[in-house]
């Protein structure tokens, strides 16, 4: 037999038997194995020509091509003028007869280089963050729920983070629009056997030294039982200064030393809010990539992971249009970085990439055949979210009509009961019997058990909110598949000096292993 066949059904083999021995529960994972995956895609060796001295690696938990494409349309679709730059491809539309302007690029996908990096793990090729951010910070893989240990959960993985911390004397900033304890920032920073022991991750925060943490809250910051001394306490204790006002936060310069800021705003699960439910002047992600620099500045060198974590949020719940808002976001906060890097142009590496897919996202649905008309998500002015705490929770404390909720979704979503029937915005008999439907199951007294058919249209959200956005979603011409993360590969963008090293087709490890090597990191 051929040498390489049969290396290849080898590690095919191998692949397989670690893939089935793994069982992953509510994010947490039971360990059957200790077999790990080994990657088969050859290394290109980084040129050390050029080593950045400034690095900023951006990650938007769940998104892939079909989040920032999506994003890219939909600006096209309504000719946002922030983003100017359109892309050069045009289509005609014989139906029509008319030329499309096509989408319009978001800042990172006119990056210098980009390329494509398989996400699968240990056990699943449809993985979750915590070892997904485990191969973008260590190299290694693991199984799904598990941060920066192998497989046994008795080897620790040191983090880039960590080793430019220690090895270089670099300074280093961790952002994130979820809790600064969740999976992905914990990523690069802790080493746990599941993402859940969020008391734990907090404490090895702390001992981290890392000079700037901002965003979200800390999830469970006195622990499961709340009996165990906060961990906001222990920071102070440790000499970090933390904020929770955003006035204090601006207040906040390089003398105050190590920090912890706290956004104001907080929402579901004391995370930031979503983007599109911020109000004018409240920080959003660029905000604090931009006083991370002020803090992490100096003439050794720094390295800032920024997470879009309401992302995945958005895209669990199957919301397209907070998941755009919140990409454009993360645009938002990219875009500091290219103006940081504009002043040091030959210091700076900017990557922008993803974790996973979340959701199964489409740009095209059944319903719209070829047509889409993301136009339609502009009406919606409020996350499932808000929508969530602010409106459903009304109706079935005052026993609110369906008819007169039906209002409040037509100001907040832009669906009509009534109207033209040419206005693309008015509701179907279908679509209003799916909305009855869902709303009489919301105002339940007891939540029922829901049958096969049930969870396929609901998954585990209020199914009158659920079913607002996908029927939004739809009448837009996008469409989602799932209610968790799918296996497509994501993105790797990369700009500035070193990002030669970021094009072709690669597993997720290459991502720190390139930078390691750039870096010259041990």
């Amino acid at each position: 037999m051929n040498t390489k066949r049969l290396t290849s059904l080898l590690l095919a083999a191998t692949t397989a038997f670690s893939f089935a021995a793994c069982s992953t529960q509510g994010g947490t994972t039971q360990p059957e194995t200790t077999t790990s995956v080994t990657s088969t895609t050859q290394v290109t060796e980084p040129s050390l020509a050029k080593a950045p001295k400034y690095v900023f690696m951006f990650i938007g938990d769940g998104m892939s091509y079909p989040q920032f494409q999506a994003t890219s349309d939909y600006l096209g679709a309504v000719a946002d003028s922030d983003y100017a730059q359109a892309l050069p491809s045009h289509s005609y539309d014989d139906r029509k007869g008319a030329v499309l302007d096509g989408p319009v690029a978001l800042n990172f996908m006119d990056f210098d280089a980009v390329g494509s990096a398989v996400t699968y793990d240990s056990c699943s090729f449809a993985p979750d963050s915590a070892s997904t951010a485990t191969s973008i910070a260590t190299g290694n893989k693991t199984y799904s729920g598990m941060i920066n240990v192998d497989t046994t959960g008795s080897q620790e993985f040191e983090t880039i983070a960590e080793k430019l911390h220690s090895q270089k004397d670099w300074k280093i900033g961790i952002v994130s629009s979820v809790n600064i304890n969740h999976a992905t920032p914990a990523a690069f920073y802790a080493h746990q056997m599941s993402r859940n022991n969020y008391y734990e991750i907090g404490q090895e925060m702390i001992d981290s030294g890392f000079e700037y943490f901002a965003g979200g809250a800390l999830k469970k910051p006195t622990g499961n039982d709340k009996d165990k001394e906060s961990l906001y306490d222990l920071a102070e204790k440790a000499g970090y200064k933390v904020t929770h006002t955003q006035a204090d936060a601006e207040a906040i310069t390089a003398n105050d030393g190590k920090v912890i800021l706290i956004d104001e705003h907080l929402a579901d699960s004391d995370a930031m809010s979503y983007t599109m439910d911020r109000s004018e002047g409240d920080w959003v992600l660029a905000d604090y990539v931009k006083k991370g620099i002020e803090v992490l500045d100096n003439d050794t060198g720094f390295f800032m992971m920024c997470e879009g974590g309401k992302i995945d949020w958005a895209c669990h719940a199957n919301d397209a249009g907070a998941t755009v808002n919140d990409t454009l976001a993360l645009a938002d906060a990219v875009q500091v970085a290219i103006d940081f890097a504009a002043e040091h142009p030959e210091e700076t590496l900017i990557l922008v990439t993803g974790d996973h897919e979340t959701g199964g996202l489409t740009i095209g649905f059944a319903g719209t055949d070829y047509d889409t008309y993301l136009t339609n998500l502009t009406n919606q002015k409020i996350s499932y979210a808000k929508f969530d705490d602010e409106y459903v929770e009304q109706y079935k404390a005052n026993k609110t009509p369906f008819e007169t909720a039906m209002q409040d979704v037509e100001s907040l979503f832009g669906l009509k009961m009534q109207g033209d029937a040419e206005d693309r915005m008015v509701l179907t008999e279908y679509e209003i019997d799916r909305l009855r439907t869902a709303y009489e199951l919301a105002m339940a007294d007891e939540a029922p058990d829901y049958t096969q058919e049930q969870y396929v249209l609901y998954g585990t959200y209020n199914p009158f909110s659920v079913t607002i956005t996908h029927i939004l979603n739809n009448k837009s011409g996008i469409n989602f598949g799932s209610y968790s993360h799918t296996g497509l590969p994501v993105a790797v963008f990369a700009d500035g000096n070193g990002s030669e090293n970021f094009g072709g087709y690669y597993d997720n490890t290459e991502i720190y292993n390139k930078l390691a090597t750039l870096l010259d990191v041990q």
